[in-house]
């Protein structure tokens, strides 16, 4: 089972996630974040090189996304890219993610291409108010990838409300379920959960 949790910037993506690993237990999940699989800047295409803009779906390797998710579906191990914030580079390193019978994906741009969109078997979408996701943005961003005040509120100025409008804030059309977005939702979490725990289950008889 594939599942791709969408929302834009702020939205509670990473929480959620991690909450719903605790409840169905890491040996049952690979988790692929799309953030790993941002471009180096030099290599982005023509289109938007030299904006800095990193909410535009090009800016991301939205091809070796594709490919690593059928490859983890077809059980088959891949190398996920490691890419370094502070930098805005892509590293030579990789993580080695092996295929698990749950597949999380989280992203902001995930339900864009439209053939990644539909490689997922659910797809969530988590819903939270402007002023509360670029609060947690804020926070994220100054703690953990070593940015200012000002250039945080300068980038979401100037590309992330507008590519949120652009691209995220349509693509929840796409989900089969939308949820408030904050990652302590149990209720939603539980019923996840269980639905993922049953098709485990289904799954039980035919690896015995």
């Amino acid at each position: 089972m594939i599942i791709g949790i969408c929302g834009g910037s702020g939205s509670g993506k990473t929480t959620f996630v991690e909450n719903l690993i605790r409840k169905i237990g890491p040996d049952h999940v690979a988790h692929l974040p799309h953030d790993a699989y941002y471009l180096s800047q030099e290599d982005w295409p023509e289109s938007i090189r030299g904006t800095g803009n990193f909410d535009h779906p090009e800016a991301l390797d939205n091809q070796l996304t594709i490919d690593h998710l059928r490859a983890l579906r077809d059980q088959k191990p891949v190398e996920l890219p490691v890419y370094d914030f502070t930098a805005r580079q892509r590293t030579e390193e990789t993580v080695p993610l092996a295929p698990r019978p749950i597949i999380l994906v989280d992203g902001v741009l995930i339900f864009v291409p439209s053939v990644l969109r539909h490689l997922f078997d659910l797809k969530i979408f988590l819903d939270a108010d402007d002023d509360l996701r670029l609060a947690r943005r804020l926070s994220r961003d100054i703690s953990d990838r070593g940015r200012t005040p000002e250039s945080i509120l300068s980038q979401y100025l100037e590309t992330v409300r507008a590519m949120h409008k652009e691209y995220v804030e349509p693509s929840r059309h796409c989900a089969d379920l939308i949820l408030h977005g904050h990652g302590d939702n149990s209720v939603a979490l539980d019923m996840l959960a269980m639905k993922i725990q049953a098709h485990l289950a289904d799954l039980a008889p035919a690896s015995a």
